[in-house]
């Protein structure tokens, strides 16, 4: 059976823009842009991960979040179920904290980027509405 991991993502946005990470070509999905976000850990909510890990990977403090959707994708290898949240408010200022390529991008220039395909309802959402 295959693995079932949990990820909390963050669609974060200003104005027209949205905020997205160059994944490192190590990992599972690598050089393909994401939106940040990380793995939930067995004690928090979906939202508590999602403070946690956008503090952590890009430096910032989530004030306001609302649902987006849920996806379960699965990869053959590994399979993610993401509860993705629309970061409306933040303080700090979002960067690759951890060394990763990353920018602010106009919802009009996203289909520009190679994403995991588990990420493609959600700027199929984004693209959409």
């Amino acid at each position: 059976m295959t693995k079932q991991v949990r990820v909390a993502v963050g669609v974060v946005k200003k104005g027209d823009e949205y905020f997205i990470c160059r994944r490192n070509a190590q990992q599972h999905q690598g050089d393909k842009w994401e939106f940040p976000g990380g793995k939930i850990e067995s004690h928090e909510s979906p939202e508590q991960a999602l403070s946690r890990e956008l503090n952590e990977e890009i430096g910032i403090q989530v004030n306001q979040c609302e649902p987006l959707t849920q996806i379960i994708h699965d990869y053959g290898d590994k399979q993610v179920c993401l509860f993705v949240f629309v970061v409306s408010s933040f303080s700090g200022q979002a960067h690759g904290k951890e060394g990763q390529l990353s920018a602010w991008v106009p919802s009009s220039e996203l289909e520009n980027y190679e994403f995991p395909d588990a990420n493609q309802a959600i700027l199929e959402k984004l693209l959409n509405s």
